[in-house]
């Protein structure tokens, strides 16, 4: 009989090659073997896809798994899918008694993952994973759907420190738009505006250079399946730990009154929207495109 997470390992490996197997024989979506293949598609009309996976539970103490997982085409890897694991604490234990931050083996997890060119991301780990972590890789590490924590004070907004602390890897930070992690405390609406709160405060904390846009947004209901999601949730420590704000009058009491973004309720309008609030703020054509996209390119040209 199988652990549970041994079974997790083999489920992953049979989604992996489903997907895989469902791009091999189509004309519309490039796999990503690099940053040639992304310009490329670009230019032909076609989606460049990137495989990646949003956690590392499934390695468990094993560390060539990282080598199959790279030989089936995973590019990125997120840390931790905000429950802690072997390698890194994930951000539910965001707190001084429970963030453990990077673990001995995940340094060698590390090495491995900068040596076969495995961008990494930290979205969903602790502050402490991200400091530790910062310190010790020799590539550029990413957030790559994140926002302020100063403006909207919840375990999933990230710190002016760690923020600080990716960039000075070479990496970039994008901004997420997905519900409910990016209303501004000041606001009393949930529109792009309040998205952009969280862009120009990590522009002017970091540099243009180093940020970029991560929406993190469905094709479907994000209006609907969110609050349902959190109704079903409503009362569990993740919900309470990773997304409810401590401080009185910040931003909304629940995801139904919050609602889809508007403005953002979907990455194709999200883009065209983000591109229509760039210039009538007056950005220029060269800002525009390195946050659509050159800056993550650069940072990627490093890593892969």
């Amino acid at each position: 009989m199988r652990s549970p997470t041994g079974w997790q390992w083999d489920d992953t490996i049979y989604d992996l090659e489903l997907r895989l197997s469902d791009i091999a024989h189509q004309d519309h979506v490039t796999k990503c073997e690099g940053v040639d293949d992304i310009r490329s598609a670009h230019k032909e009309g076609k989606v460049a896809l990137v495989p990646s996976i949003e956690g590392t539970a499934m390695i468990e103490n094993e560390l060539d798994r990282i080598d199959i997982l790279y030989g089936l085409g995973i590019k990125m890897m997120g840390l931790a899918f905000d429950y802690s694991n072997y390698i890194a604490s994930g951000v539910i234990d965001n707190d001084e008694e429970r963030d453990r931050g990077l673990s001995t083996f995940g340094e060698s997890v590390i090495e491995r993952m900068n040596k076969l060119g495995v961008a990494i991301d930290l979205c969903h780990s602790t502050d402490q994973t991200a400091l530790d972590l910062c310190e010790v890789s020799d590539d550029p590490v990413f957030y790559n759907h994140i926002g302020a924590r100063e403006l909207w004070h919840t375990n999933r907004m990230k710190s002016d420190e760690c923020i600080q602390a990716v960039v000075d890897t070479g990496g970039v930070v994008a901004i997420t738009a997905a519900p409910p992690n990016i209303t501004s405390a000041e606001r009393e609406d949930h529109t792009i505006d309040a998205i952009m709160d969280h862009f120009e405060y990590i522009v002017d904390l970091v540099g243009i250079e180093n940020v970029a846009f991560g929406t993190d947004l469905l094709y479907g209901d994000d209006d609907q399946v969110y609050p349902s999601y959190f109704k079903e949730a409503e009362g569990s420590r993740k919900v309470e730990m990773i997304y409810n704000s401590p401080k009185e009058g910040h931003g909304f009491g629940s995801v139904e009154e919050m609602g889809a973004p508007k403005g953002m309720e979907n990455p194709t309008e999200a883009w065209h929207n983000i591109v229509r609030w760039l210039v009538k703020e007056g950005y220029s054509d060269e800002e525009i495109r390195m946050v659509l996209g050159e800056n993550i390119l650069d940072a990627l040209e490093e890593v892969w």
